[in-house]
């Protein structure tokens, strides 16, 4: 029976050879991946989508200041959409009516300036593209032949379409994304019923279960959910603040988790 027991609490984020084992496909039954500045750099897409649809909106404010990079992280990152959109209109104190599933990007609502963010992420989408980190594909490459399960596990309703202009869709068992969670009714993350989904999904308890994040929310939900193990993947959050907020491990590139790297 492969070995499921959480990893040594005590071993630190610098030691490469722990990094592999921790991840190793015979130690967890599932490994849970956020899609967006995990798996695909796309998370910079969803930070200027929203810096457009925000400072848009702002503009038409009297003395509100533009959107910044700080706003992204703290109001919205790793978030449902809609969420976010609640989140930073109430750090501005900013009141607006929820509005309706069907309004379109111009309703000064919750839900058209959801809408607004997500038209303008499809079109730098297709006019851009999307590779994946390449250390990330390397560490999806060896956990391929295990028989340890791959999860997407992302609040983006545009999941499966990044995947696909990836090339990675065939490399994830199952994929819990914002489409899922509003019809399971899951709340999103710093809760973490998207994990917990995704693990039940895979049939692994979520102590035999890692979780790999981006966001301090993410981290969050992977630690309020027990999970087996929390990498934390700092494209911007900060090592501290991942830390801080769950991670066990943090490292710059997934690639510091496969054999190669630590030999």
């Amino acid at each position: 029976t492969p070995d499921r027991h959480r990893a040594n609490e005590n071993t630190t984020a610098e030691t490469p050879m722990w990094h592999a084992r921790v991840v190793d496909g015979s130690r967890y039954a599932a490994v849970l991946f956020d899609l967006d500045g995990v798996i695909t750099p796309t998370a910079d897409v969803h930070r200027r989508a929203w810096a457009e649809m925000f400072d848009g909106f702002l503009e038409t404010l009297n003395g509100q200041a533009r959107f910044t990079d700080d706003d992204y992280l703290r109001y919205v990152d790793g978030k449902p959409r809609l969420d976010g959109v609640r989140s930073f209109l109430k750090s501005r104190g900013i009141d607006l009516p929820e509005g309706d599933p069907s309004d379109p990007p111009s309703a000064r609502t919750v839900h058209g300036l959801g809408t607004a963010k997500n038209d303008r992420f499809n079109t730098i989408l297709a006019r851009d593209g999307v590779e994946p980190y390449p250390g990330s594909v390397a560490l999806l490459d060896e956990l391929a032949p295990t028989a340890c399960s791959l999860a997407i596990v992302s609040s983006s309703r545009n999941a499966r379409g990044v995947l696909s202009a990836a090339g990675l869709m065939d490399r994830f068992e199952v994929v819990v994304d914002g489409n899922v969670g509003a019809d399971a009714h899951l709340a999103g993350k710093p809760a973490p019923d998207f994990f917990l989904h995704a693990a039940s999904l895979v049939g692994a308890e979520p102590r035999q279960s890692v979780v790999v994040e981006d966001a301090v929310s993410g981290v969050q939900a992977g630690a309020s959910g027990g999970f087996g193990l929390v990498v934390g993947v700092d494209r911007g959050a900060g090592a501290t603040a991942l830390a801080t907020g769950g991670a066990d491990v943090v490292v710059n590139d997934l690639v510091e988790l496969t054999r190669e790297a630590a030999s």
